[in-house]
């Protein structure tokens, strides 16, 4: 694992999670969580079980829940009553009253968008509400929602002036003597969600949610959430993140996880690493690899492992030498490798077998020819 706090920017812990709940901490030293939200109707609250737990089995270490109406709070009790043991996000809009309810019925986190909350007194009752619980609040400011009066001043969503209302409203609840805040700025352009996140991370010390906010299908919208999420991230800026996707949200959570592997931010995990294929690929490595990709989710290794699969001796595993094993195929068959050395030799219908058994056993050779 990278150890990302030796380059992370630095910024206040906040911590996500009543008793009872697998509380976390987001910012300070703790590892980048993975986010998702629920996309089923929240007065469905069968549907609602049914998603949360499948989300988080999938890995989601916060789930996020729209509340419409101050009656849909109901969801929060509903839901840890009957195992969701994730922290679970009040989504806020239009109505505070949702905000207060939600706190009332055990919300773990509320998200609110400054542009349509109301007055600075609704902001106020929901500050203290919190304040009084022990939940955080996240400052979701997007583009599309942006307070008139700073679109009438730069024109546009920029990035400046994402920044200004996430900033002026966190100093709102810091009047209100607020200070459990969690600030996102997001933007469907990539671009001007970096820059917004940049100058952000330069004037505050607040935690930041990263996420590009209608990203797009699974396919585009995980390349636009990877160059704007992986961009920060690899500046060392990003507390916590959600891979927005037109999709269902087991693909956030999936692709939120293997961005972070791909970025080593993930005390265990597996990556792959697998060759282009060329002229000298002599066995079907694309469905191998694809295969392989699959059959891994899941599985939960004690430690970080990288896997090769690779389509000649060429390419493994003299090139994959930094990989814990894999294997470089040949006419039919395949050379499994261990640390850089060869420790046996497979036919093609046992290569994946014989990798997905050395995951399940943190690396572990089984007994081979």
């Amino acid at each position: 694992m990278e150890n990302y706090n030796e380059y992370r920017r630095s910024s206040r812990a906040v911590r996500v999670g009543r008793e009872g709940t697998a509380a976390l901490t987001v910012g300070g030293i703790a590892p980048v969580s993975v986010q998702t939200m629920l996309n089923v109707p929240t007065d469905d609250l069968g549907a609602c079980l049914s998603q949360a737990l499948r989300l988080q089995t999938a890995g989601a270490q916060i789930i996020r829940v729209t509340v419409p109406t101050p009656a849909n709070a109901a969801v929060f009790s509903y839901l840890h009553e009957h195992g969701v043991t994730v922290p679970l996000v009040a989504d806020i809009h239009f109505d505070y009253r949702a905000a207060l309810e939600s706190v009332a019925a055990g919300a773990d986190k509320i998200r609110i968008n400054p542009g349509n909350i109301g007055d600075d007194e609704r902001v106020r009752a929901v500050a203290e509400a919190c304040r009084g619980a022990g939940v955080p609040i996240r400052i979701g400011v997007n583009g599309g929602s942006l307070e008139h009066s700073i679109l009438a001043k730069y024109g546009a969503p920029t990035s400046e002036a994402l920044c200004e209302s996430a900033l002026y409203h966190a100093s709102l609840l810091e009047k209100f003597d607020f200070s459990d805040i969690v600030i996102s700025v997001k933007s469907s352009n990539a671009r001007t969600m970096i820059g917004a996140y940049r100058i952000l991370a330069e004037r505050t010390e607040y935690p930041l949610h990263l996420g590009v906010t209608e990203a797009g299908t699974r396919m585009r919208g995980t390349v636009k959430n990877a160059v704007g999420i992986g961009s920060l991230l690899c500046d060392g800026i990003g507390d916590t993140i959600r891979v927005s996707l037109t999709s269902d949200p087991e693909d956030e959570v999936l692709e939120g996880i293997r961005l972070l592997d791909l970025l080593g931010l993930r005390e265990s995990g597996i990556e792959l690493v697998s060759c282009p294929t060329c002229g000298r690929t002599r066995v079907d490595l694309i469905s191998l690899a694809d295969e392989f990709e699959r059959r891994i989710v899941g599985i939960k290794p004690s430690r970080r492992l990288k896997v090769a699969v690779m389509g000649c001796a060429v390419n493994g595993p003299g090139e994959a030498k930094d990989a814990d094993f894999g294997v470089a195929c040949g006419d039919g068959c395949g050379l499994i490798f261990s640390g850089g050395v060869t420790v046996g030799k497979v036919g093609e219908d046992e290569i994946i077998d014989t990798l997905i058994y050395m995951c399940e056993h943190d690396g572990a050779v089984p007994s081979l020819k």
